[in-house]
């Protein structure tokens, strides 16, 4: 476990936590949150920013967009440490191309907190989830499922990005490496998004003859993939992804997919605001927050619907 906020202790003692503005002031710009993401307030992102906002009652949270572009990132934080907020919430684009900016919120005593996505340098709390267990639970069931000689493919979200990576290594090394009678016909990044989801999928419809599984590193790429089979006719294709948001939910319980892997936004809301409350009331978190992923599938729907 790291130790956090070494540099919000440093600055800001109890009294002046209580006083100053960034270090959990009363009011001003001390009562004011940046939820500072990588991309816009969609899909998991957008849940996790609800449910940080909806716990943060009397203060403000606000949500910067960097679609994708690290250089943005750094300037949308450079602004939000000029304004000394209570704290910032990160997920980065890059988690090495931030550590100068979160190193100078550090020296200016706005307590960091990065969820979703590695942060690399600096000082922060982090609250996340173990990214390879989300790949096992997919692996798991495939490997139950799927008939002998099955063929599968996998839709990436980004090949550079440690969860995207770690998801995978987790669905390979609990099906493709316990199963080798199943063969992969094809791997690729589709960003996280439904439209490359649909785009890849349809390709390899056209290509491959036989696809008996499509393995996705979030939901958004499984709707993608479910929408191309359901345009080409194709029936019976397992389909996997992560992170339970409510189309999916809806799918599962139609039958239209497999499996969806509950990253658990509402538990990761609730532990970011815990910790945003403490910057505000002046104690500094000091502890990671790991929250467990929950399988999904028709066996268990109505739990979560």
């Amino acid at each position: 476990m790291k130790k956090m906020f070494k540099a919000a202790a440093a600055a800001c003692g109890m009294l002046a936590l209580l006083t100053l503005p960034g270090c959990g002031s009363q009011g001003g710009a001390g009562q004011k949150v940046y939820f500072v993401a990588h991309a816009d307030a969609t899909g998991f992102t957008g849940l996790l920013y609800e449910g940080v906002k909806s716990r943060m009652q009397g203060a403000e949270v606000e949500f910067l967009n960097a679609n994708g572009d690290p250089n943005l990132q750094i300037d949308q934080l450079k602004t939000a440490i000029e304004e000394k907020p209570a704290a910032i919430v990160l997920l980065a684009v890059d988690g090495n191309a931030v550590i100068p900016a979160v190193e100078k919120a550090n020296e200016a005593g706005i307590p960091v907190i990065a969820t979703n996505r590695d942060l690399n340098g600096g000082t922060f709390a982090n609250v996340a989830s173990d990214e390879a267990q989300a790949g096992r639970l997919q692996g798991e069931y495939m490997a139950k499922h799927l008939p002998q000689g099955a063929k599968v493919v996998y839709l990436m979200g980004e090949s550079r990005q440690s969860g995207a990576i770690a998801r995978w290594e987790g669905f390979k090394a609990a099906c493709l490496d316990k199963r080798p009678d199943i063969q992969l016909l094809a791997k690729a990044d589709a960003n996280w998004s439904e439209a490359e989801g649909l785009k890849d999928m349809t390709l390899w419809l056209q290509i491959y003859p036989q696809i008996d599984a499509v393995v996705c590193g979030n939901d958004n790429m499984a709707l993608g993939a479910l929408h191309a089979l359901k345009a080409a006719g194709k029936s019976g294709v397992l389909i996997s992804g992560v992170d339970a948001v409510d189309d999916a939910l809806k799918a599962v319980a139609a039958g239209d997919m497999s499996q969806t892997v509950k990253q658990d936004a509402d538990k990761t809301a609730e532990a970011i605001a815990g910790l945003l409350q403490k910057s505000l009331s002046g104690t500094a978190p000091t502890d990671d927050v790991k929250v467990p992923f929950t399988e999904i599938t028709r066996d268990n729907i109505s739990q979560f619907r």
